[in-house]
Formats: C-alpha cells, sequence, structure tokens
C-alpha cells in the first residue's frame, strides 16, 4: 500500500555516522533556530514599525499554534482513525513493522507520525515571512531552513514523505491565512 512511500523514505533515511546524527538531532531542535526568529521579527519591525510586527506575531504564532494542534490530532492518538476509519493513521518509520531492521533510528518517537507537526510549523511561519518580508536572500534562507527541517525528521525516523507532505501542506493553509489576516489588519492599523 505504502511501497513508494517506503522506497523514497529508506533511501533518504541511512547511518549518517556520528557526526550526521548530530547535526540531524541539532536542526530538528527548535531553540537551535533562534536567531532565525529573532532576525524574522527584526526584519518585519524594520520594514513595517512596531504595530505591524506585533500584529504579525501574533497572526503568525496563532497560525503556528493551529498547525501545530492539527498535527497532533493526527498523529499524537490514534483517534482519527476510530472516528473515520478509512484515514491511514500510521506508525511513525521506526515503529513499522514492515521497516524493523531496515530504519536507522537516532532516537526513539511517539508511535503515530502521520503529519510532521515540525513541517507544518515552520511553513505557517515561513509563508507571511517571505511575504512580508520580501527580499530573495531570506526567501532563499527560509526555503532552506524549512527543507532542512523536514529532511532531519525523514533522516531521523520520525517521518515518512508523506508525513513531510501533509504537514507542508497543513502550514500552508495556516500560513496563507495569516498572510490575509495580516494583510487586512494591517491597512486599518
Amino acid at each position: 500500500m505504502y511501497t513508494f512511500d517506503y522506497d523514497l523514505f529508506l533511501w533518504l533515511n541511512f547511518d549518517g555516522g556520528v557526526v550526521m546524527d548530530s547535526v540531524m538531532k541539532a536542526i530538528s531542535t527548535p531553540a537551535v533556530w533562534a536567531w532565525l526568529y529573532l532576525l524574522i521579527i527584526y526584519l518585519v519591525w524594520r520594514k513595517s514599525g512596531w504595530r505591524c510586527m506585533l500584529l504579525f506575531l501574533a497572526v503568525v504564532a496563532a497560525a503556528v499554534g493551529l498547525s501545530d494542534m492539527i498535527a497532533g490530532i493526527f498523529k499524537h492518538t490514534g483517534l482519527l482513525g476510530d472516528v473515520w476509519p478509512s484515514f491511514p493513521v500510521r506508525y511513525r518509520p521506526m515503529h513499522t513493522p514492515e521497516l524493523e531492521g531496515l530504519v536507522h533510528v537516532i532516537k526513539q518517537g511517539g508511535l503515530y507520525g502521520t503529519v510532521s507537526a515540525h513541517a507544518a510549523t515552520m511553513v505557517a511561519m515561513a509563508i507571511p515571512s517571505i511575504a512580508i518580508i520580501s527580499r530573495r536572500w531570506f526567501s532563499w534562507l527560509m526555503i532552506v531552513a524549512v527543507v532542512l527541517i523536514c529532511y532531519s525528521r525523514i533522516y531521523m525516523a520520525y517521518h515518512f514523505p508523506m508525513d513531510i507532505v501533509l504537514g507542508i501542506i497543513t502550514g500552508a493553509i495556516s500560513g496563507f491565512v495569516a498572510l490575509w489576516l495580516y494583510r487586512v489588519i494591517a491597512k486599518r492599523v
């Protein structure tokens, strides 16, 4: 059923050694990206002033929180499988019986991983940040950060590639709604 996703996952998940394991763990840690969050706040403040920066923080926090909540509903419980039996709630790669012995695992995680919260929250933050800051170098920086974080989740065996795609879709919806809200409210500020 998931053959393509399993094959792509196994191609992307490999034992890169102690150094790569450490780098991927760091990339997956939100605190490591504090400099990026501060840079975003500074750039929005510089471009739009204090009021719009505070508005930006509010709508992005709401988008990130919503994305995380939606991802949590899908992955932390098997609830959707009970409510909607045809929904493909599935195990994280590290807990998938068909892949036992084939997966490089750095650290054990929860049982389910259908939607990546890391992917969802980063994309929810990236979309309004890129649109509002609108600088080419910054757009590339955000794209690289999102790709690195998403890949680190596959490398660490927390998510299959489709879990990442579902997270990106979840984050994109939240991010575009946040951007729309920001633009509507900023006109009145």
